[in-house]
């Protein structure tokens, strides 16, 4: 008895640590294994197996007893009852009453329910019910039990009846026995998971028991809970207390999950292909995995559909009784509770089905957002080109919940053609052949729409296409709003995405049009339906009459609904079926081959081996990207990697890694890889997640790998130390502490073999020496290194160097051999020793250097750091995402219906509806009082009933028509205000919001705005006029209603605000989590290298698993929209008003969320007018900074303090400092990305502060420090504003050496330009902006490090180019290669943000302790080490 509750126990804990599936390497049944030798419970001793066994044998015994005893007990009724109903029909003589035969029938039946239901495990039942169930069993049994003890002293007579009434006593008491020690065992169950199994680690139990207690009720709720809901009713009671917050909403129960549904998913996958060769069905799948859930709820849809159609029949019977021609006395109260009983189980049903498909719908989203997001840590690099970052997040956001809601709507489709078919049915039990004319109107609407059904299809396929690229656009310019900035560009690109976004218009309004004639159809199709039938019936003589004209109105108005969505239904399904195509699309796109690296060996000599191998981004074997490379490393051997720009080194990495296909050869890799990518990849979170990356903490280890990173100095320069929040892609961070974070990450996984690409060009000589040292040739002296440098300094101490160029290795061997023999290789050291020879300062400084040894790291930075302290958040730079909270009243809809004439157009369309509305009840008005009317004809009568009802129709049209409008130019306007707020918001705005929250917004929300809330609205208010005008009609035709229908409006009102406090918060919730959701992916995309080689993508699916559920726990309680409207079956119009109204609220809350956006605090004007510079200004170029002080927001501390100094006109100024000091902060002032806390900055006279940003952005030029590309072609990159000639751009392409690389594409200008400049090395894509520079012109010229990628030979040359093309402007120069601005007029030292020194060169390198000399010092110092 004991083995199975311990093996349930171990299971339970196997579903709670679901997510280590992925990060167990995917070996699922070993880690259950694991968990069932290790579950933190132990099953009790001897003694205890020994109570519990008695408890069992005793509760058992109960069982057994209670349900035979109530079984035969039962059955005996049962006979007897038969046995009474045969003395009456055989008119034989009995010593019972008539009526008692179906008295002891209904005995009988009760207690074989009882029975059964105590049969049934409770939790099935729920705890409360057994409870319940079992005191009003016994209660009921007493009663009878003691009546007939009073009969049997009263008449002194014993029957069979009395005996059986006196036998139930006992029976009941042993009922209510089990029923309380049942419903007691289960709720201890429920509460401590079982109170028999102890647990070894209490905190362990604790967390459990707490992840128990948050579930949701509806995993615990019994039968009963299920069926009326009562389980949502706590939440919905917290919701109405108080506004609800992420902690409140419960978790999803196990089965709801996303990782079980993609279990479920992928096991069924499985089993179509192990029977089929062919590739299986993606929507039969999914179809497979919910065949129950859809049979269930189709069940329920069915029962729905059937029992609203009894309706009409019954007041067909009404109508009969009420003129005399009822068939039994009491026939009209049979009648009404036959009406109550089927309204009941409608409203039951109904409820059920929408709850249901609902829920099934929320599984399907979740399955596909956890396979996009699976299918995107695979994808190849040409599936990548098709498939662009903004796409897949579209696929998430747009296109899983579109396919969401479409299980909700499912049933609809069949279920309207059931209804037609009753009601055609009903009509031809009442008007006989005339109801054939209905049916023809009916078959002609639904032919007629099928061409409609097709444009849409098409229409929703390109707006959908058209999204995908206004998106890409809108992530490409949110994702480097700095550079739009720094080149004022922000216009041009809000221009293009306003373009892109009118293509959007174009098929948005073609769509919803289509949608708004579809809904005139289906409205208007009960109108014509009517008309046709009367018309008919006049034609072929067939008498009206009060019975089938109401009968056939009735009926009409019972399919009015269900027709009416059809238009919904048909969007609904088309927006399903596009999404579900372009998933499936994307589902099946190419993968990478993960077959290149193995699993470690021990003992494995070569840990990475190349054998005649070819690689091709394109997956061309005619183009190699890499052509037959030979290598093979040993273990523990250091190699470098270097050569020209674009020569393939990043490639060669990328290739050891498995991203690159293989077209040719073999290639093994043997081990754990570390990965330090060229442009740092850093998480949104602290500096102390993005260095452990997942691993535990070993507090020893994690000290040494700061130090040897040379982190600790900046860790003591940060608020929070290692908690400090970095901004997304480390806004927060310079380029170099971002590469030493990237590098501490690789350091502390211990890995085998550590590929290095070019981490040393973003820190300055000192920082690199250090890094050199104590990490490459210290900690990592016994490891497997491949190094990425154009640093010729370092190359001695490798053990082997390839030497590459056009993607073949040219040469491999050590560096004394290379330089003896290899005439490349002595050009390219050649170039290094002329850029660093520069000025006779070269002789000094080497000289100097000798004496001055190299600073170790403790020296440097000491052990000063002490662990951080956790933050407030409060303080961070990552605030908590803002949404509205409490009832907002009429606001978001007021802010809706304000734009560009908004109530307007939605006055015109409630006017129509009400016109409509009152054409209607005229209509009906007219038959009624004219239906029995000698003196009006028949075909009078029928021919005003036709001319009304043609009326009417186009009122529908003119409502619909107006909504449509409302909608795109509602639509219009709120992206437009959003797109401004956007481009004009300052740099800090950015540096705090992660790109997901604005990204979810311009995605699902905007799709929401533009889809679904035009007709929400529309069908919210059409519902509720129609549902108070029928109360208006009741009202007046019988007054008597009133005093039922008052009070269940009043309290629908209130039952509706007593759901839609918590179902508001429940969306807002959502749209956060959402965002959250949406920025994992986003960085997961751009982190895919970095995250596959770490092999890290199980925890990254895991984190997204669980943004899945907690996004789609929002939507868990709040589907139940509708349901909350269970009891309300007062009438099906005010059910369906309070619906839509319901449904509504839930849509306004996307353009509350839009809002928030929409004002943010933009910074200064673009243009002053008053205040413009003159055309041709900076005529000189000279820059003067007076006492200017930054900070980045108001509560931190300064970044720059003081500094005061001018830069001469046509001077060429360098800035240098180490790495942190300020230089890129200064130049972002001078750029005004971030405004003087006090002082100013004077160019040629005039005050930046006064002028416009445009006007003095545009006049000066940049090369920043991550150099930018966009997805495009070539000559867009170089010109995005089209004002320069192919001629111009040939030439300066020839000028930044990009000459050959872009001639030897096929296409030239018009060459492709992959996402971030992907299909471009990190030196072309700073050529590239340096070609921009040289197009623009501009007098002054800021280089932020602009040559750090690009190796010395190209660097030599750029220098010259720099020098003779920009010999008449002021060039301003942030290096980190000191030798780059030796050739200064003047060098700015900064450090901490202030000025140490200002003065030549080569006065600086005379001045003892001069910050200057001090770092020429180190750079020869490193050099000549490098040298040795």
């Amino acid at each position: 008895m004991l083995q199975p509750r311990c093996t349930f126990m171990c299971i339970q804990r196997n579903i709670r640590l679901f997510h280590l599936h992925e990060s167990s390497g995917g070996d699922w049944h070993r880690h259950a294994a694991h968990t069932c030798a290790h579950t933190p419970f132990t099953c009790p001793n001897s003694e205890e197996q020994s109570i519990y066994a008695a408890t069992l044998h005793t509760q058992f015994t109960t069982t057994v007893a209670a349900v035979l005893f109530s079984g035969c007990l039962g059955l005996v009724y049962l006979g007897l009852g038969l046995s009474m109903l045969d003395n009456i029909v055989n008119q034989d003589a009995s010593v019972y009453p008539p009526h008692w035969w179906l008295v002891t029938l209904s005995q009988g039946f009760n207690l074989i329910c009882s029975s059964f239901a105590f049969s049934i495990r409770p939790r099935f039942l729920g705890a409360a019910f057994v409870k319940l169930f079992s005191v009003l069993v016994t209660t009921y049994a007493a009663f009878i039990g003691c009546s007939s003890v009073v009969g049997i002293v009263a008449k002194k007579a014993i029957t069979i009846k009395a005996c059986l009434d006196v036998l139930s006593l006992p029976d009941a008491f042993l009922l209510l026995l089990y029923g309380v020690r049942c419903s007691h065992d289960e709720e201890g169950y429920q509460g401590n998971g079982n109170a028999l199994y102890k647990p070894l680690n209490a905190e362990a139990d604790g967390e459990m028991a707490d992840s128990d207690s948050q579930v949701t009720l509806f995993a615990k709720a019994g039968f009963f809970s299920k069926m009326s809901f009562w389980w949502l009713n706590h939440l919905m009671k917290m919701g109405y207390k108080k506004p609800l917050e992420d902690k409140d909403v419960p978790l999803l129960q196990t089965t709801d999950l996303a990782h079980n549904q993609y279990l479920i998913f992928l096991a069924k996958l499985n089993s179509k292909q192990s029977q089929s060769n062919a590739t299986p069905s993606l929507l039969w799948t999914i179809v497979s995995c919910h065949k129950r859930g859809i049979m269930v709820s189709g069940f329920f849809a069915l029962l729905k559909v059937l029992t609203l159609s009894i309706g009409p029949l019954l007041l067909k019977a009404f109508i009969n009784v009420s003129v005399g021609k009822g068939t039994f006395k009491y026939e009209g109260f049979v009648l009404a509770a036959t009406l109550f009983i089927c309204k009941c189980c409608e409203s039951l049903s109904e409820r059920q089905w929408y709850f249901r498909t609902r829920r099934l719908g929320l599984q399907v989203r979740s399955l596909l957002s956890a396979a996009i997001y699976k299918k995107q840590q695979k994808l190849s690099n040409s599936a990548k080109m098709q498939h662009s970052s903004g796409q897949i997040m579209n696929y998430v956001t747009v296109d899983a919940y579109r396919v969401g809601e479409f299980p909700y709507w499912f049933h609809q489709t069949w279920t309207t053609t059931i209804q037609l078919c009753i009601a055609l049915a009903i009509l031809y039990n009442a008007v006989g052949a005339a109801a054939v004319s209905s049916l023809a109107v009916i078959i002609i609407t639904v032919v007629g729409n099928a061409p409609l059904a097709k444009l849409q299809n098409k229409f929703q396929s390109k707006l959908m296409e058209a999204q995908d690229v206004r998106l890409k656009a809108m992530s490409e310019s949110l994702v480097h709003m700095k550079i739009l900035k720094l080149y004022a560009w922000e216009a041009h690109f809000k221009k293009v995405i306003e373009g892109l976004r009118e293509v959007e218009y174009k098929w948005l309004s073609a769509f919803l049009l289509r949608r708004a004639y579809n809904s005139i159809v289906f409205w208007s199709s009960p109108v014509l339906v009517s008309a046709a039938t009367f018309l008919t019936c006049y034609l072929l003589k067939i008498p009206l009459d009060a019975s089938n004209v109401f009968t056939t109105v009735a009926t009409l108005r019972l399919v009015q609904e269900p027709v009416r969505s059809i238009p919904i239904v048909i969007a609904v399904a088309i927006q399903a079926k596009v999404a579900f195509t372009r998933i499936s699309k994307f589902l099946d796109a190419r993968e990478l081959n993960g077959q290149v690296r193995k699993k470690y060996r021990v003992g494995t000599d070569y840990p990475i081996a190349m054998n005649s191998c070819s690689f091709s981004w394109d997956e061309n074997p005619s183009k190699p990207t890499l052509n037959n490379i030979n290598l093979v490393v040993k273990a523990g051997e250091k190699i470098a990697i270097c050569g020209e720009v674009g020569s393939g080194k990043s490639t060669l990495l990328a290739a050891v890694l498995g991203e690159v296909p293989k077209t040719e050869g073999t290639i093994q890799v043997c081990g754990r890889i570390a990965y330090v990518s060229q442009t740092a990849w850093i998480q949104t979170g602290t500096i102390q997640d993005n260095i452990l990356f997942g691993s535990l903490m070993d507090r020893q280890m994690y000290q040494e790998t700061l130090a040897r990173c040379s982190l600790l100095k900046d860790l003591e320069m940060l608020p929070f130390g290692d908690l400090t929040q970095i901004g997304e892609r480390g806004i927060n961070l310079s380029g170099g502490q971002k590469q030493r974070v990237q590098l501490a990450r690789a350091l502390y996984q211990n890995a085998d073999i550590y590929l290095l690409d070019d981490p040393f060009s973003a820190v300055d000589a000192h920082t690199a020496t250090s890094l050199f040292n104590d990490y490459v040739m210290g900690i990592l002296s016994d490891k497997t290194v491949l190094l990425v440098t154009h640093q010729v300094d370092f190359l001695p101490g490798f053990d082997s160097i390839l030497l590459m160029s056009d993607g073949v290795v040219i040469r491999s061997a050590s560096y004394h051999d290379l330089l003896s023999d290899c005439q490349e290789f002595k050009y390219l050291v050649n170039a290094h020793k002329d850029t660093t020879g520069v000025s006779d300062l070269n002789n000094m400084a080497h000289h100097r250097a000798k004496d001055l040894p190299i600073k170790e790291t403790d020296g440097i930075h000491g052990n000063r750091y002490i662990e951080s302290v956790k933050p407030s958040p409060v303080d961070q730079l990552i605030k908590t995402e803002e949404r509205e909270s409490g009832d907002a009243g009429l606001k978001p809809y007021i802010l809706y219906l304000r734009q560009k004439k908004g109530f307007l157009y939605a006055s015109l369309s409630v006017m129509s509806h009400i016109i409509f509305i009152a054409g209607q009840i005229s209509q009906n008005s007219w038959m009624a009082a004219n239906v029995q009317n000698p003196d009006v004809s028949a075909l009078k009568l029928i021919s005003v009933y036709i001319v009304i009802g043609v009326c009417t129709v186009f009122f529908v049209l003119s409502r619909s028509i107006f909504f449509v409008v409302l909608g795109m130019q509602t639509s219009r306007s709120l992206f437009s205000q959003l797109l401004n707020s956007l481009f004009r918001a300052p740099m800090s705005f950015f540096d705090s919001t992660p790109l997901g929250r604005v990204l979810s917004r311009v995605s699902s929300d905007l799709s929401i705005i533009d889809l679904d809330v035009p007709f929400a609205l529309m069908f919210g208010f059409s519902s509720s006029l129609n549902a108070y005008s029928n109360l208006g009609v009741l009202a007046v035709v019988t007054w008597q209603v009133l005093f039922v229908s008052l009070p269940m409006i009043v309290l629908a009102i209130r039952l509706q605000r007593y759901y839609l406090a918590s179902a508001k918060e429940l969306m807002r919730i959502n749209g956060t989590t959402k965002s959250a959701l949406v920025n994992h992916l986003g960085e997961s995309i751009s982190g895919a290298i970095t995250i596959r080689a770490f092999e890290e993508e199980g925890r990254f699916f895991a984190k997204n698993l669980e943004l899945v559920d907690k996004n789609a726990g929002t939507f868990s309680p709040g589907f139940v929209g509708m349901a909350l409207s269970y009891g309300l079956s007062l009438n099906n119009s005010f059910v369906s008003s309070i619906q839509k109204q319901c449904d509504l609220a839930n849509k306004i809350i996307s353009v509350e969320r839009v809002n928030q956006y929409m004002d943010i605090p933009s910074e200064a004007a673009e243009v002053i007018e008053e205040n413009r510079p003159a055309p041709d200004w900076p005529q000189v170029g000279s820059v003067e900074l007076k006492d200017l002080k930054i900070r980045y927001r108001e509560d931190t501390p300064l970044v720059l303090h003081g500094i005061t100094c001018k830069f001469q006109g046509r001077d060429k100024i360098g800035i240098v400092g180490r790495t942190g000091s300020g230089k890129t902060t200064l130049i972002g002032a001078l750029f005004r990305l971030v405004e003087p806390a006090e002082g100013e900055i004077i160019i040629d006279s005039v005050n930046i502060s006064k002028i416009g940003l445009h006007d003095l952005r545009s006049r000066l030029g940049i090369i920043p420090q991550d150099p930018t590309l966009f997805q495009g072609t070539v000559r867009y990159n170089l010109d995005p504003l089209g004002q320069f000639s192919d001629q111009q751009i040939w030439e300066v392409l020839d000028k930044c050496q990009l000459l050959e690389a872009v001639r030897e594409k096929e296409q030239g200008l018009d060459s492709l330009v992959a996402e971030d400049g992907s299909n471009w090395s990190m030196g072309q894509r700073q050529l590239f902006c340096l070609g921009r520079t040289l197009l623009k012109r501009c007098r002054i010229l800021v280089l932020d490090e602009a040559t750090a990628s690009i190796d010395n030979a190209t660097d030599a040359v750029l220098q010259k180019t720099i020098q003779s093309e920009f010999k008449h402007c002021t060039v301003i120069t942030v290096a980190h290669r000191i030798p780059t601005v030796m050739g200064c007029d003047m060098v700015l030292a900064i450090s901490d943000g202030k000025v140490v020194e200002y003065d030549k060169p080569m006065k600086l390198m005379e001045t003892e302790g001069s910050l200057f000399r001090e770092l020429v010092n180190e750079y020869w110092s490193y050099t000549s080490n490098g040298n040795v």
